[in-house]
């Protein structure tokens, strides 16, 4: 790929502890490497925990954090916490100084929370005439009841308040889902907003052999039809419905064997006893980014659970559709959208109707490698390659009402 013309300096707001292996934190990186990869500038302002980029994968990204003041601190999985509004404040702080010293010529706000705080530094900084871009990963209070944090009444309403206010920030807006794209136009007073997909890692068949190593590794049996969930073990991601549908599934067609991968555990195992079906069920977690394409590369389906009652995009869907697998899910805008009639799609939200999904796929063994090929080739329209590109138009787009 050719680097653009004109290389730009681009500060990333990441108020989360990256890099952990979940979707958010996948973004936020594939993201800042397709920008790398076309000669930009690329520097991530984040919290003082989460990973360090392997060097095989950092490719020049200089993560910058803020201060260990909270050093008991330690929650990697998604999900909402007061005490990161103290560490906002703290990356605030952050995002001033490399702002004012770096002086990017982007600031790149992911989520709700990296979207004001840019709006803050600009503001502060507004004699530098540096450009917002809000990169919206869905609706800020439909998350937060997801997470059962809010109910409704009074503070649901004054939330919702807020993320209107938000949703008008930036000088344009972006959205990883086109539902997501859908509300926020209807809020935003400015432009509209872009729909900047997710993208997919296109992976090569993984061949018989590979597939026979992998599932001696993680201990699957090896006649077994392995249905694979990827992704945080938490309620908006639908690992309830997912593990209420396992019993009526395994009932039916006792071939069926689940593999779950992801984090945190201890969310997972309570919802496994009460379901009474842990022995059909290998549990992978953590589930490290690099390691992905081995355990779906040993898998038969894949199954995405996520309701789209968040407005979020799924990025566990496109490295389903990456790695060749056929895919359950529900009946969704966004997965319509991603899989057309490729889908094998719940008949509603319901775990009895994702448990008669999967047993209808596990059915049509003859049908998983032309599902499967056919997903991994309408996965070749989702690259990240496409989002950098896309993104590097919207920037040029937002800097020219400087020129």
């Amino acid at each position: 790929m050719e680097p653009t013309r004109t290389p730009l300096k681009i500060l990333m707001i990441a108020p989360t502890p990256f890099f952990a292996d979940r979707g958010t934190h996948i973004r936020i990186l594939e993201e800042a490497l397709a920008l790398r990869r076309r000669g930009h500038e690329v520097t991530i302002a984040t919290y003082h925990i989460g990973s360090d980029l392997p060097e095989s994968m950092a490719n020049g990204i200089d993560v910058r954090r803020i201060r260990r003041l909270l050093f008991w601190y330690k929650k990697l999985e998604a999900g909402p916490d007061w005490q990161k509004i103290v560490l906002d404040l703290m990356l605030i702080r952050k995002t001033f100084f490399l702002a004012r010293t770096w002086k990017p010529d982007i600031i790149h706000g992911h989520l709700h929370e990296g979207a004001l705080i840019g709006w803050i530094v600009k503001r502060a900084l507004f004699w530098r005439k540096m450009k917002l871009v809000a990169d919206f990963h869905g609706s800020l209070t439909k998350e937060m009841v997801s997470h059962d944090y809010l109910g409704g009444g009074f503070l649901k309403a004054v939330f919702g308040w807020i993320e209107r206010m938000i949703d008008n920030l930036g000088d344009t807006a972006v959205a990883s889902s086109w539902s997501n794209a859908e509300e926020i136009s209807r809020i935003r007073r400015r432009d509209g907003v872009e729909v900047a997909l997710d993208g997919a890692r296109i992976l090569p068949p993984f061949g018989a052999e590979g597939r026979q190593l992998a599932r001696e590794k993680y201990d699957i049996p090896d006649d077994a039809i392995v249905a694979v969930y990827t992704g945080a073990f938490i309620a908006n991601k639908g690992i309830k419905a997912l593990v209420a549908a396992i019993r009526p599934a395994v009932d039916r067609d006792p071939d069926l064997f689940f593999v779950l991968a992801g984090f945190p555990r201890n969310e997972l195992e309570p919802l496994l006893a009460e379901h009474e079906v842990r022995s059909r069920v290998k549990i992978i977690s953590p589930l490290p980014y690099v390691e992905l394409g081995e355990i779906l590369g040993m898998s038969d389906i894949a199954i995405d659970p996520k309701r789209d009652d968040t407005g979020q995009a799924s990025g566990k869907m496109l490295q389903y559709m990456g790695a060749g697998l056929p895919i359950v899910c529900f009946d969704t805008e966004n997965n319509r959208e991603y899989l057309g009639d490729g889908g094998t799609f719940a008949s509603d939200d319901t775990p009895e109707a994702l448990a008669e999904a999967i047993v209808s796929l596990a059915a049509e063994r003859g049908r998983w490698n032309e599902l499967g090929e056919a997903n991994r080739h309408r996965a070749q329209a989702f690259g990240w390659d496409r989002t950098g590109e896309q993104l590097e138009k919207i920037y040029e787009t937002a800097l020219d009402q400087n020129r």
